[in-house]
C-alpha cells in the first residue's frame, strides 16, 4: 500500500517542481520589471553633475576674488602715494588710483548705483546655479562672482562710507582706463558668456539652434 502511494505521488514531484521552479523565476520576472527603476540614476548622476559645476563655479569665484583682494591689499600697502611702477617702459604701468565709479572709471556719479547692480548680480548668479550644469558656464559665472564681490567689498568696506566706497585700481595700460584683477575678472566672464551664448549653449547644458 504503501508502494502504490508512491508510486501514484511521483507524477507530482515534477508539479512541484515546476511550481518551484515558476517560484524561483518570478524573483527574477519581477527584478526584469524593476529594472526600469534604475531610471532613477540619471536625475541622480544630474544631481551629482550639477554639484561638482555648482563647487567649479564657487572655487573659481573664491580663487578671483582672494587674488583681487590680495593684489589690492598689497597696493594700498606698498603702492598707493608712490609713485608709478613701470612693468612693461610706458606701455603698462601699476598706478594705485582710487575709483568711485564702475570697471574702468565710468559713471564716477553713480556709485550706490553701481553697489546695488553689483549686488543684484551677485543674487541672480546664485540663484542660477540651482540648475547649472555646464562646466564652461560655471567657470565663466564664477569670474562674474568673484569679480563683483571683490568691487562690492572695496564700495562696501573703503572710504568714503558704506556703499560709497571707491574701488582700488592700479593696472594702468598706456593710453587705456585704470582696472583692477576683479574688473578683468568680470570682462573675462562676461566674454566667456556671449561665446557660449553664440554657441548655443545653456547653463543646463543644453544646445539650442536658432
Amino acid at each position: 500500500m504503501a508502494e502504490a502511494e508512491r508510486i501514484i505521488g511521483t507524477p507530482e514531484t515534477p508539479d512541484d517542481s515546476g511550481e518551484q521552479t515558476a517560484a524561483a523565476e518570478a524573483p527574477a520576472g519581477s527584478g526584469a520589471s524593476a529594472a526600469p527603476g534604475t531610471g532613477e540614476q540619471p536625475p541622480a548622476r544630474q544631481r551629482d553633475g550639477r554639484g561638482r559645476r555648482i563647487a567649479v563655479l564657487f572655487a573659481v569665484a573664491v580663487f578671483a576674488y582672494a587674488l583681487d583682494l590680495i593684489s589690492k591689499l598689497l597696493v594700498v600697502a606698498k603702492l598707493e602715494h608712490h609713485a608709478p611702477i613701470q612693468v612693461v617702459g610706458d606701455l603698462l604701468e601699476l598706478h594705485a588710483i582710487r575709483n568711485p565709479g564702475a570697471a574702468f572709471g565710468f559713471g564716477a556719479a553713480f556709485t550706490v548705483i553701481f553697489t546695488l547692480i553689483a549686488a543684484a548680480v551677485i543674487a541672480v548668479i546664485v540663484r542660477l546655479a540651482r540648475k547649472l550644469y555646464s562646466l564652461p558656464w560655471a567657470i565663466a559665472l564664477g569670474l562674474l562672482l568673484g569679480g563683483a564681490l571683490g568691487n562690492l567689498t572695496d564700495r562696501v568696506f573703503r572710504a568714503p562710507g558704506v556703499f560709497q566706497g571707491e574701488v582700488v585700481d592700479f593696472i594702468a595700460p598706456k593710453g587705456f582706463a585704470v582696472f583692477n584683477l576683479a574688473d578683468s575678472a568680470i570682462v573675462c566672464g562676461g566674454i566667456l558668456i556671449v561665446l557660449l551664448s553664440f554657441r548655443g549653449l545653456d547653463p543646463d547644458g543644453t544646445v539650442h539652434k536658432d
